[in-house]
């Protein structure tokens, strides 16, 4: 017969831990009696190995956790749905409904992408997330000469209001959520996909997607800017007025870290820098004018999921945490929905490898569940040939098989937060908030984030974490499978996908076209009047980028006209 089980004390949620655990002399004693009876005899027989042990970000990590760790208290992690939202900000979470499977995607004309968008959507893709092009990113036409090489190469063109009208064809917008990956042009672009839902008789208060439309992070990382910072973060304000008075379920500014991790910061960096951003968004709106309640519920966050697994979750918990705090202490917001961090996450892309491209399907997966677990409203998963090219058919509906196992075969989803309480992650989450504290300190000392910005702040410490990183991958100090470890000398089998000057040709032809048959008065006058108000000291510009893009005003012109005003950008060089 099995020897019983000890009885353990039960208690109810959010109730006092028994006496013993309560007690730091018993569990210290506890502690010192395992390390000397049972760890001593262990590393004399087998040492431990040799690495430094510490998060991917660098933080140490103990060999163990218990209670007698210092964690935050059972009010500092709280409940799923309520004050601080440290696990989660829906009380059921995925028992509800599962996060919004949202694969990135975009190629050659809008015609190419359409039918990509249509064929994830047959294969249960609940919403769609547009990938852009280079050129559009950076406001140019098809047909400019610097457009040469780069149209739909790495994501699809769109030059004109036409084109995203073709790009839609046959999706119902009112009925489908839409993520826009653009920054710089974004005002632009959300304009033609406004106008585009407008003809195509969907209402403005139904229609529900976001606008990445995070200019900030491009000066501290991703370097599309088109205006200097502060002209630039003016037209994100008028896009967040504009959105607060006309579309109820559009987030018009997506806070994004994914490319600040992408660029080589660490985790707490992306969480620090990501979210001071965001507090510069709420302050500046605030000046404008708007209550911080009619706005705050529609900013959304774009977060990268890497490596480091545990990380990662703690990551997002501190992240919610935060941001809850800030929104009610510091910005006196009373809406509950003003404290919501919502946030779509994507799995880490500059951790795809070419070498041996099929683990990245492996990286994926943990990456994705680290996403999940950490309470994630959305994903997009990454394609392992993404180091290669830009993602095949077949890549993509594996990434996304990815995230239908994880919703539908791991049991992941069942319970909210269930990693909640370990003493090592709630540990690894105050740690990841007290550096993001002490990084808003060294911010708010250099005068906010655009004089940050402007002083190379930002740059400086992710150039910097970049390269510890790397230095610890050259030394072999930091192993990537594949790379610099358990390598293979074998050729690299991937269907490639091409994408050839044909998109080019097709979308500068159009170009043309569109050039000859538009009301030239028309198209002149609605140009010069953009040019008046954004000249102006906060007139919105979202009307009167509206009506250039109904004059027939290219993506390219609207652009060289806010530039007449403003200027264009060049960052101080970092060394």
């Amino acid at each position: 017969m099995a020897a019983s089980r000890p009885t353990v004390p039960r208690t109810s949620p959010g109730s006092d831990p028994p006496a013993d655990e309560r007690d730091e002399s018993v569990i210290g004693a506890r502690r010192r009696q395992w390390e000397a009876e049972t760890v001593g005899p262990a590393l004399a027989k087998t040492p431990e190995r040799r690495d430094r042990f510490t998060t991917l970000g660098g933080i140490p990590v103990d060999r163990l956790y218990t209670p007698h760790s210092p964690r935050s208290s059972v009010e500092e992690i709280g409940y799923p749905g309520e004050y601080p939202f440290t696990r989660g900000v829906h009380p059921t979470m995925y028992r509800g409904r599962t996060w919004s499977m949202r694969m990135f995607s975009g190629f050659g004309t809008p015609e190419d992408t359409n039918r990509r968008f249509h064929y994830l959507l047959q294969h249960g893709e609940s919403g769609l997330s547009i990938a852009f092009d280079d050129p559009t990113l950076y406001g140019i036409d098809a047909d400019d000469p610097e457009a040469l090489g780069e149209v739909g190469k790495c994501g699809v063109n769109v030059s004109s209001l036409d084109d995203m009208q073709r790009l839609l064809r046959g999706i119902p917008l009112a009925d489908v959520t839409t993520s826009m990956t653009i920054n710089g042009p974004a005002n632009i672009v959300w304009g033609m996909y406004l106008l585009t839902a407008e003809a195509g008789g969907a209402p403005a208060e139904r229609l529900g997607g976001t606008t990445q439309n995070d200019i900030l992070k491009e000066y501290i990382a991703q370097k599309e800017f088109l205006y200097p910072p502060r002209p630039a973060l003016r037209l994100v304000i008028d896009t967040i007025e504009y959105a607060t008075k006309h579309l109820p379920r559009w987030n018009p500014v997506s806070i994004s870290g994914y490319h600040i991790r992408e660029a080589g910061s660490t985790a707490a960096q992306e969480l620090a820098f990501t979210l001071a951003d965001g507090l510069a968004y709420v302050q500046e709106s605030i000046a404008r004018g708007l209550d911080v309640d009619d706005f705050a519920p529609r900013l959304s966050f774009f977060f990268n999921s890497h490596n480091d697994f545990f990380e990662e979750i703690a990551k997002f918990r501190a992240a919610r945490r935060v941001w809850a705090r800030a929104m009610r202490d510091r910005f006196g917001a009373k809406n509950e929905r003003s404290w919501w961090m919502r946030f779509h996450t994507q799995t880490a892309g500059c951790s795809c490898t070419a070498q041996q491209p099929e683990l990245n399907i492996v990286r994926t997966a943990v990456q994705a569940m680290a996403g999940v677990l950490g309470g994630t409203q959305s994903l997009h998963t990454n394609s392992y040939d993404e180091a290669l090219q830009l993602p095949s058919e077949d890549a993509v509906r594996i990434a996304l098989r990815t995230q239908q196992i994880i919703a539908h075969e791991t049991g992941v989803a069942a319970a909210v937060d269930p990693f909640g309480g370990s003493y090592y992650l709630e540990w690894l989450t105050d740690q990841l908030e007290d550096e993001t504290e002490r990084y808003f300190d060294r911010i708010d000392a250099l005068g906010g984030v655009v004089p940050a910005i402007e002083r190379g702040f930002f740059q400086r410490e992710i150039q910097e974490a970049s390269f510890r990183y790397q230095r610890s991958v050259e030394s072999g100090d930091q192993k990537i499978v594949g790379v610099n470890a358990y390598t293979v000398d074998t050729p690299i089998r991937v269907p490639r996908l091409k994408i050839t000057e044909e998109a080019r040709r097709q979308q500068s032809r159009r170009l043309r076209s569109l050039r000859a048959r538009r009301d030239a008065g028309r198209h002149a006058a609605a140009l010069e009047h953009l040019e008046r108000v954004a000249a102006t000291e906060s007139e919105n510009t979202m009307p009167a980028v509206l009506d250039a893009l109904r004059a027939r005003a290219t993506l390219g012109e609207i652009v060289h006209a806010f530039q007449s005003v403003y200027g264009s950008y060049r960052e101080r060089s970092m060394y």
